[in-house]
């Protein structure tokens, strides 16, 4: 980047701060651009020099340590401290992201001269562009239900906390019991899960029962199966594009498979990898095809709500049927020989093949 101009590292670094320092102050300045002059707690000529500071101060850190810069944070955190009391006693507006942007144009000019320049300019990137995207981000929030907060919440704490910290290695009986594996099996499915709730969310059901199948699909055919049943229980002029919808669930369930085959045992992608993608496609053509006949009546009426995330009683029901099925395989292959797997593969596909797909892998 910067040191690929054959600059020297001193020159560099205070133009890296300056960079820093006009991008951030670019965006806070547009966005305080209707403000009348001199009303704001800082602008684009604030930002910039601010950066440059930090970078001087960062060029003084190997003769004098870390106390000017440490001197630097806390004198301007006193000064935007008071303006930012001024700021909300006159406006009413209690938002510190302005001085918190401050605070962090100062230290990465620190660092952009006495660090990192790549990865100092990286972060103020980021900054900036979280700063730009104030109305998205609010209007996110204003669009999540609880439930799903609570579902993204669930996941993360299922991925982030718990996985990492579960041994990766083969117990119980038949070795067959990973807690690694196991969890992020369950991660996985209910990632998919929560995935195609917001999908459903974000296309809206007036598109029609088709796409409730599709964006279903990728969560639970069973489900979507399910759900669509009830719906034309209440509805029954919907019955034609239910099975529509039903077929597109089925659909989508073969490439959903063939993802958890690629993830968990990639080599068997040529074994079944085609099959799945042809049934997966013929699936979607006879929901295309049957979509195609369904009466203006039953175009007039698509509402259907979209399917509920996950929540972790269904999480830690798949890993316990997880768990019995990953004893049972090699259980059923050493007392009953190949044809025993067949068996039980039939008979816990009725109710779930993700969980004897991430078995048998």
């Amino acid at each position: 980047m910067i040191e690929s101009l054959f600059l020297p590292p001193d020159v560099s670094g205070l133009i890296a701060a300056l960079a820093i320092g006009l991008l951030i102050g670019l965006e806070r300045g547009w966005n305080d651009r209707e403000l009348p002059e001199g009303s704001r707690v800082a602008g684009l000529r604030t930002f910039t020099l601010t950066g440059l500071l930090g970078g001087v101060l960062g060029h003084l850190q190997p003769n004098f340590g870390p106390w000017p810069l440490v001197a630097a944070v806390l004198g301007l955190s006193l000064l935007l401290t008071v303006s930012y009391a001024r700021t909300a006693r006159l406006s009413g507006n209690l938002s510190a992201t302005t001085t918190i942007a401050m605070l962090l144009t100062l230290v990465l000019g620190a660092y952009a001269s006495h660090g990192n320049v790549t990865l100092a300019l990286t972060a103020a990137v980021i900054v900036a562009v979280f700063l730009d995207l104030k109305p998205t981000l609010h209007g996110w929030l204003r669009l999540i239900e609880h439930r799903e907060l609570t579902a993204s919440l669930q996941l993360l704490v299922l991925s982030v906390v718990i996985l990492p910290y579960l041994p990766n290695t083969g117990m119980g009986p038949f070795a067959a019991l990973n807690p690694y594996q196991l969890w992020w099996a369950v991660i996985l499915i209910a990632g998919l899960s929560l995935a195609g709730h917001f999908a459903m969310r974000l296309t809206g059901s007036e598109r029609g029962i088709l796409w409730t199948g599709l964006l279903g699909g990728l969560a639970s055919s069973t489900a979507a199966t399910v759900a669509l049943a009830r719906y034309t229980r209440q509805h029954p002029v919907m019955v034609s594009a239910a099975i529509s919808g039903t077929l597109a669930a089925c659909g989508i369930m073969f490439f959903r498979m063939v993802v958890l085959i690629g993830v968990i045992e990639p080599a068997l992608l040529s074994t079944f990898g085609g099959a799945m993608m042809i049934a997966g496609i013929l699936l979607l053509g006879m929901a295309l095809w049957r979509q195609r006949q369904i009466t203006s009546a039953e175009n007039n009426d698509r509402t259907i709500e979209a399917m509920a995330p996950f929540d972790l009683g269904t999480a830690f029901s798949f890993a316990a049927f997880l768990a019995v099925m990953a004893v049972l395989v090699p259980a059923a292959k050493q007392w009953l020989g190949t044809s025993g797997i067949f068996v039980l593969s039939t008979i816990s596909g009725l109710a779930d093949v993700d969980a004897i797909l991430v078995s048998l892998a």
